[in-house]
């Protein structure tokens, strides 16, 4: 049994105005199927739009789905849950709040915060290159700061599973990079199951053992690539005509590259 299985979810949103249903069903996503073992780095691309934000809620439990299952460890999930991890587009730091007490935020929900949890929250920030900056807030960090802060907050509760909305598409790209790196080394460290959600195709190959990629709206998924690439992985793996080859499969699927295989 794999970690984490969905077959056929299909998820169908209801257009309204003034409280009525008007026009036609927005089909999001239509019979999605994937599968991803524990500790596994699962990259979710596709375009704008697509569907991808809306199949990750559902396997956050965060909205339902409309038909199909999804299950992990062998579980339905239908409502969020302690053991998962979520990590936004945008940090979404409670600005009244300095980055200590916004990473132990979980913890309060949990009723779990104690010195253990104070321990692990100084660990982490330590670990994402914040060391000194726990009693600041939020708006005196920079953006990749912001993102670590909320990084470390969806990792204080030590979840198995880590579902990720394009954490790093607002940031320059020097900062993603180094945020990518830091992301691999916190995977290591932690041996979470990643689900992350991007539409950048040099990203997904980087971080991820397998990239699914989505058609456009409704989504289906229109291929899976296994990414062979040793760990662990540097900026120089980047430029090998291994990484570049597996974004070119990548781009025909999504229908940028039509050279013949």
């Amino acid at each position: 049994m794999s970690f984490g299985e969905l077959v056929g979810v299909r998820r169908v949103f209801e257009q309204q105005r003034y409280g009525r249903v008007v026009g036609e069903p927005l089909v999001a996503i239509d019979e999605a199927s994937l599968s991803f073992e524990e500790g596994e780095f699962v990259a979710l691309l596709g375009p704008s739009g697509c569907g991808k934000t809306t199949l990750l809620r559902i396997i956050a439990g965060l909205i339902p789905k409309t038909a199909g299952s999804v299950r992990i460890r062998g579980e339905e999930v239908t409502e969020p849950h302690p053991d998962f991890g979520f990590v936004f587009q945008t940090p979404n730091l409670m600005p009244w709040r300095n980055v200590l007490d916004n990473v132990l935020f979980p913890m309060e929900i949990l009723r779990k915060r104690d010195q253990a949890a104070r321990a692990r929250a100084f660990e982490l920030l330590e670990m994402v290159g914040l060391k000194g900056f726990h009693d600041v807030r939020p708006h005196q960090l920079s953006g990749g700061m912001q993102q670590r802060a909320a990084l470390c907050r969806a990792l204080v509760h030590q979840p198995t599973l880590l579902l990720m909305d394009e954490p790093f598409g607002a940031l320059d790209e020097l900062t993603r990079m180094e945020m990518n790196d830091l992301l691999l080394d916190i995977r290591a460290r932690t041996k979470a199951t990643v689900v992350f959600v991007t539409h950048s195709i040099a990203e997904a190959v980087y971080l991820s053992d397998q990239v699914l990629v989505f058609s456009k709206r409704p989504a289906r998924i229109a291929e899976r690539i296994a990414v062979d690439l040793p760990y662990p992985r540097s900026a120089r793996m980047r430029y090998t005509e291994q990484f570049m080859a597996l974004e070119r499969r990548a781009g025909r699927a999504l229908g940028i590259f039509h050279e013949a295989a």
